[in-house]
């Protein structure tokens, strides 16, 4: 009976995922399934807030508050995928019921990953959440671009699993287990082998993060995919993946995490660096998004490579404030619409403020929060990073991210530059939709009112560490 109640919010999604593949082949009715699969989710989130905490499998699956609080960023992050998508798939020409059902699936195999205590969990939950997306950068077969975006995802996807795998039998091979708890009191540190495995497996998550150097697939499929898919990559697997590496780290090599820890921190710094230059010449603003979400990724690993409980606090707090952004964010992407047509071209902002004054005010107010403006949400997510890794002695650290931050600055500052300064364009229709109002408008008041009241978001952070500590 614990068993069923510990992974009742996956078992639902499962159940009612199954139920809308059946009926979406009698009715047909996108939208349908698409509201149903809203209120699945809605459900699920108020059934984890009062989870109990316990864990399954001999230890393998673990429901604490540190799952309980990522997997609900990762279903905020679906939700807002699939609200997206209600307003935009008849424009895109994505005709597909099967669209907000991968959406569940892959939600599944996230949840499983930020829960796995094994490498063998930890496997299932990953394959399941990238089988989704293979099919879903790839779902607009209209498009060669969407095409090309599935296949570069599938291949490099491939590639990363098969350097996951080889990462874990290396890492059975030298302990003789697959559960984190029992691999940390039965590693010998100066086993080299071992080493190689954690290499490995780091790398295979890198991946997944799209983190330096495993980050080559991240800017064509965002460019490719529907938008609605692109906002999805950007917002759940990411956080996923982030909650499963630090539990990884934490749960199997925390004593030994001088092995690991100058991995991270080289992620991190290519991460930071290569993105704040590289996003400078871009000219489409989802592939101007994607290098943003590289850096972004740098950032969040400092937090990582702290080892510290104000590293993995700064990680929490960084990982909601990036959510907010970018649902705000690729909310706006989606308004960028005339005639059932859609803008993509920085360009296409041009005087946007003569047109659409309010809306201008707000994304630029989430440019400056990404850029890491004060007095923004996003100045406080770097300064809780950097001030945990001033902590931590990282002062080189700290600095580069400074430095790459203030680069990086460029390009959000230059969307601001046209929207304000440039010529106007012809209006855009998209943003008096209302679905999409409902995701960027609040998003964005968020962003600039946390300044006044971020208690909620630091007592959300002290309370998902907790478990790790």
């Amino acid at each position: 009976m614990s068993m069923f109640i510990t992974l009742l919010p996956e078992i639902i999604i499962f159940l009612g995922g199954c139920f809308l593949l059946i009926l979406g082949l009698f009715i047909k009715k996108i939208k349908i399934i698409n509201n149903a699969s809203i209120i699945l989710i809605i459900a699920v989130l108020i059934l984890i807030l009062f989870q109990p905490i316990q864990s399954i499998l001999e230890n393998s699956f673990i429901v604490d508050e540190f799952s309980q609080v990522f997997k609900i960023m990762i279903l905020l992050g679906s939700l807002s995928c699939l609200i997206m998508f209600n307003s935009s798939n008849e424009d895109l020409h994505i005709n597909i019921y099967e669209f907000p059902i991968l959406i569940l699936f892959a939600s599944i195999g996230m949840m499983i990953m930020v829960s796995s205590n094994d490498l063998l969990s930890m496997f299932v939950g990953l394959e399941l959440q990238s089988l989704s997306l293979y099919v879903l950068a790839s779902l607009n077969r209209n498009s060669l671009l969407s095409s090309e975006a599935g296949i570069k995802y599938f291949i490099l996807g491939a590639l990363s699993s098969g350097l996951l795998l080889f990462g874990i039998s290396y890492i059975y091979g030298f302990t003789g287990n697959t559960n984190f708890n029992l691999i940390a009191v039965n590693y010998n540190s100066q086993s080299l082998g071992l080493l190689i495995g954690i290499v490995f497996v780091c790398a295979g998550l890198a991946f997944k993060v799209s983190a330096v150097p495993f980050h080559m697939w991240t800017p064509d499929v965002y460019q490719g995919a529907p938008t609605p898919v692109t906002g999805f990559f950007a917002l759940a697997p990411k956080i996923a993946a982030m909650g499963l590496l630090v539990r990884f780290l934490f749960n199997s090599f925390g004593e030994i995490y001088f092995d690991w820890q100058q991995i991270i921190i080289f992620i991190s710094i290519a991460s930071m660096v290569f993105a704040a230059f590289a996003a400078i010449a871009q000219s489409n603003i989802k592939r101007l998004m994607a290098y943003s979400s590289i850096g972004h990724v740098g950032y969040a690993l400092i937090g990582v490579a702290c080892v510290s409980t104000e590293g993995l606090r700064s990680l929490v707090i960084y990982l909601l404030i990036y959510l907010v952004m970018n649902i705000a964010v690729f909310s706006f992407i989606l308004s960028m619409k005339r005639k059932d047509e859609y803008f993509e071209n920085i360009s296409d902002l041009s005087g946007l403020y003569k047109n659409h004054p309010f809306a201008s005010v707000m994304i630029t107010l989430t440019m400056f929060s990404l850029a890491g403006i004060p007095p923004l949400a996003g100045f406080f997510g770097k300064f809780y990073i950097f001030m945990a890794a001033i902590e931590s002695n990282m002062f080189i650290l700290s600095i580069i991210g400074v430095l790459a931050s203030v680069v990086g600055a460029f390009y959000y500052l230059r969307i601001v530059k046209i929207i304000y300064f440039d010529e106007p364009q012809e209006k855009f229709d998209g943003f008096s939709i209302k679905s999409l109002n409902f995701l960027f408008y609040p998003s964005s008041v968020l962003i600039t009112v946390f300044c006044f009241y971020p208690s909620p978001v630091i007592n959300i952070a002290d309370f998902t560490i907790r478990s790790l500590l």
